[in-house]
């Protein structure tokens, strides 16, 4: 029973190399020539803060975890006292990064340019699993996502899936490359790669949709229950318990399409926290997702629109 001193079981978002998401929209860009920007935001981003921030407001306690640079907190100070995310980040010497973004709308395009993170000390990285360890007591949903920065080592999310299921949480990796490899060795109970991170850590071409299912269905008999698989536009592909949907959105006006990723993994663990089966996952993940794409920065629309959304998402089975 949940008493006042016992709190209800919540979701941590982990982010290992948080940044300053700076998003310039730019009509018209042009490599290798002067642009001119008509607006700009700066929004505390990092794919685990972005999950956050997408699941912040409901009646599940959100908090998030991972590294922040000291140097420039304020945006995540602020985002986290907006949105009531409980904060348990160590913050570190040094800035976070920065991504900036270049949106142009008119040719449907955004220009990507990182800038480097933080490197992070190993005592640090010890720290950080404490912390985990500790979220574990109180909460029993973890989402790990991004990349890992200099000091972290690549086996980084497989460490925390085996430790957080020795306390019973549900695990959730959205990553890439080596780091998921070593994930995916884990046996996390949801991962959500795109179609060519899929391919990547399969090691073969993925050619067509067919092969995309045919490759979610293989991750799922591996062990995972639940394998989601980002198409773009085209959607997303489910797989759980041998079931495989495809979900479609409906057209949207796109602004930007940053977070969308990360407001699918929002969806589908609201949907999960709640109760739902594969296909209001697939629903209200996708609906996440596209409700995203309208905005810049990590906001979803009101809720009376992600509902038109996920009545407007078209499923089907595979």
């Amino acid at each position: 029973m949940t008493t006042a001193t016992t709190p209800r079981p919540g979701v941590v978002t982990v982010t290992l190399n948080a940044a300053i998401d700076q998003t310039l929209d730019v009509p018209g860009f042009a490599a290798g020539a002067v642009n001119r920007a008509v607006a700009e935001t700066r929004t505390a981003g990092g794919k685990g803060i972005n999950v956050a921030a997408f699941l912040s407001g409901g009646s599940i306690p959100v908090t998030a975890t991972g590294f922040l640079g000291e140097e420039n907190t304020a945006a995540f100070d602020a985002l986290f006292r907006r949105r009531g995310i409980r904060d348990r980040c160590l913050r570190l010497a040094g800035r976070s990064r920065v991504n900036i973004k270049l949106v142009d709308r008119e040719g449907r395009s955004v220009t990507d340019i990182n800038l480097p993170g933080l490197h992070v000390p190993a005592e640090s990285w010890r720290g950080l699993l404490t912390v985990v360890n500790d979220l574990a007591a109180a909460n029993r949903t973890f989402v790990l996502s991004g990349s890992v920065p200099a000091g972290v080592p690549d086996t980084a999310y497989a460490e925390m899936v085996t430790a957080l299921h020795r306390r019973g949480a549900f695990v959730v990796v959205d990553a890439s490359g080596p780091p998921l490899r070593h994930a995916v060795a884990a046996r996390p109970d949801m991962v959500k790669p795109n179609a060519a991170e899929l391919a990547e850590l399969l090691g073969r071409p993925l050619k067509d949709r067919a092969e995309v299912v045919h490759a979610a269905r293989e991750l799922s008999e591996s062990g995972i229950a639940l394998v989601v698989v980002s198409l773009g536009a085209e959607g997303a592909v489910f797989v759980e318990g041998g079931r495989a949907l495809l979900a479609v959105p409906p057209p949207v006006e796109v602004a930007s399409t940053v977070g969308a990723g990360d407001a699918m993994v929002a969806g589908v663990v609201a949907a999960r926290l709640d109760g739902g089966g594969l296909e209001e996952c697939a629903r209200r993940g996708t609906a996440f997702a596209a409700g995203t794409l309208s905005r810049l920065g990590p906001e979803l629309p009101p809720p009376e629109r992600l509902a038109e959304l996920m009545r407007a998402v078209r499923v089907e089975e595979l």
